[in-house]
């Protein structure tokens, strides 16, 4: 094998990338986009801009003999003022789906928000470099998984062996969209998120459209699920619904019905799951929006809080046992017509005996601890036999 100072240069291209939706050439590398650019183009709202492009689910995948492993990224990384520093994205690296390493990269483009203001200001930054030694000398799977939670743009890869993409296992696609708790928003890690975590318990390839803030039912998300690869589907919806404040029950209702309609006009017949919230206290059943509690943001501790009037319920607004009540019911009505379609009652994945366990450390998003809860949770629901995912679940509809 070449020295390590005599690493082989590999061009980053499309085809080393699973998660990816599209990816876009940059005058640094290749940014890879978890929404098609004619989705991007539709968009006006940069909180969903910058979600889609932050790289939750999205690895490098290669076949190599390699036992060094170098990849040069920029990232951008969101810094809150008058709140401690955030920590580093990390770099999951796994070999043959076994997790044996983490790193981080140093510079990189920082935004810096003021969320008292409403502004936000970049400060560009130089290439970084995160570093893998150590990997078994056999040829193997290699995959490194981007930080969840910034945008990435991948500049270079160096090995000490040639690599090649990794070729497909056969392993079921499933295809997930949801909120910043499927985003991976206070996980630890890349595949500590809760679906990268079920997707491994249940030996199945992840496309993970989490999007943060930004579950919204917007169509060109329903478009982007209807032409995407996939085996399984679910949809997590709710969450997002009720802290924006964006609709009433009036528009929810069809929102749904269109919303699915779309998917199934692409699947026709693949097994889709419909999600509804987790337990969110606050929100069980007050409206919202939800804003963000200052008070602490010194101290690194920002909560969220509740506006709504429960008493506006009456009128349409929406709360998340509201929205459990109509899904479910939407899911009874078409599941007569449609026997891959299921439902799954959020709560059956974190719910009040969790909650008292594993309290939601800023009232609104799970920690590590409880993404493993959640993924464990999901994966022992929806993949068991009889399950919306399982051998029967189809039949069992």
């Amino acid at each position: 094998m070449p020295a390590e100072h005599d690493l082989i240069t590999t061009p980053v291209t499309a085809g080393l990338l699973r998660g990816a939706l599209d990816v876009e050439r940059t005058e640094h590398g290749l940014l890879p986009h978890r929404l098609p650019a004619w989705a991007r183009a539709q968009n006006t709202d940069p909180q969903l801009a910058m979600a889609e492009s932050q790289s939750s689910g999205i690895r490098l995948a290669l076949r190599t003999r390699a036992t060094v492993v170098e990849l040069d990224t920029l990232r951008t990384k969101r810094e809150y003022v008058g709140a401690p520093p955030r920590p580093d994205g990390l770099y999951d690296l796994l070999v043959d789906g076994r997790l044996t390493g983490q790193g981080s990269v140093t510079g990189g483009n920082t935004v810096t928000v003021d969320m008292t203001a409403g502004t936000a200001e970049l400060r560009p930054g130089p290439v970084g470099t995160v570093r893998f030694t150590g990997l078994p000398d056999s040829l193997k799977t290699v995959e490194i998984w981007l930080p969840h939670n910034e945008r990435t743009e991948v500049v270079a890869l160096r090995t000490d062996a040639p690599v090649d993409p990794a070729p497909a296992d056969g392993r079921r696609v499933w295809l997930h969209h949801g909120s910043s708790i499927s985003h991976g928003s206070d996980a630890a890690s890349p595949t500590s998120i809760w679906p990268a975590l079920a997707a491994s318990l249940a030996g199945v390839e992840l496309t993970n459209l989490g999007l943060a803030g930004s579950a919204l039912l917007d169509p060109f998300t329903a478009r982007t699920l209807r032409d995407a690869p996939a085996d399984l589907i679910s949809v997590k919806i709710g969450i997002n619904l009720v802290n924006a404040d964006v609709m009433r029950l009036r528009a929810f209702t069809p929102a749904v019905h269109g919303f699915l309609d779309t998917i199934r006009e692409g699947h026709p017949d693949t097994p889709l799951l419909v999600v509804s919230p987790i337990l969110c206290p606050m929100h069980e059943d007050t409206p919202g929006p939800s804003v963000p509690d200052f008070s602490g943001i010194a101290a690194g501790r920002l909560r969220f809080a509740a506006l709504g009037d429960p008493a506006e319920r009456a009128s349409g607004k929406l709360t998340l046992n509201v929205i459990r009540d109509e899904l479910a019911r939407i899911v009874r009505r078409r599941a007569a017509d449609d026997p891959n379609l299921h439902y799954l009652d959020g709560r059956d994945l974190y719910g009040e005996a969790d909650a008292a366990e594993f309290p939601l450390p800023d009232d609104l998003h799970p920690d590590a601890a409880t993404h493993r809860r959640i993924g464990e949770r999901f994966a022992e629901l929806a993949f068991a036999d009889g399950g919306a995912f399982g051998e029967r679940g189809a039949s069992d509809a």
